[in-house]
């Protein structure tokens, strides 16, 4: 139960994190008609949407971690408590993300669910954040971040999650934690896809509605 319930493993001289896993979650309502009217119009809003099985060098070959990302930018849509947050950000989202971890040794599989708070676009890459809303490793509560590429001319698509080899903040003392994983916060897509897959559908920042 211990090992199940430890999100973070480290590993060697310095703090390496290792997969427990995580997920996504049912997706938000949309945005409200007066919401959706205070953003300006786009003909094309930045989008991910797939799933898959990756390749993760640090479990056991009989692990099975897959992905799930359903997210759509909703621009402007999610108002927060401080000065110019009055109308959300560029990059504010919606949706859910989804992690699967079986561990076979273990005859458990962790599984969460996240609600999609950001989602950012540059060319094929897509970085996504999501709240953890239900989980069987006890992560209610914790953001995590998505990196996503859609592969092309015949390359794989890759993955990349906060919590499998970054995101380690190490003090002065030489204890180490996990810092809170800000919106839109992911490291590269280190991972491979090895069955199945994700489009990524790029689209520049929505201008700032007018007042």
């Amino acid at each position: 139960m211990k090992n199940r319930r430890r999100a973070l493993v480290l590993a060697g001289t310095a703090a390496a994190l290792v997969a427990t896993l995580i997920a996504a979650a049912p997706a938000p309502a949309a945005p409200t008609a007066s919401t959706a009217s205070a953003a300006p119009a786009a003909s094309k809003l930045a989008a991910v949407h797939g799933g898959g099985t990756v390749a993760y060098s640090y479990v056991p070959k009989e692990h099975d971690i897959r992905f799930t990302v359903d997210a759509d930018a909703a621009p402007w849509s999610r108002p927060f408590p401080a000065p110019g947050g009055e109308q959300g950000m560029p990059v504010d989202a919606r949706g859910k993300v989804t992690v699967y971890h079986a561990m076979p040794e273990e005859n458990f599989t962790a599984v969460a669910e996240a609600e999609v708070d950001c989602l950012v676009t540059g060319g094929r890459t897509a970085t996504v954040t999501a709240v953890v809303t239900s989980s069987n490793v006890g992560w209610e509560g914790k953001r995590i971040g998505i990196s996503v590429q859609d592969g092309e001319r015949g390359a794989p698509d890759r993955v990349g999650f906060s919590w499998g080899i970054a995101n380690v903040d190490v003090q002065p003392d030489g204890s180490v934690s996990e810092p809170r994983v800000g919106t839109c916060m992911a490291p590269a897509p280190f991972t491979e896809v090895t069955k199945g897959g994700f489009k990524v559908t790029p689209a520049p920042l929505a201008p700032r509605p007018k007042p």
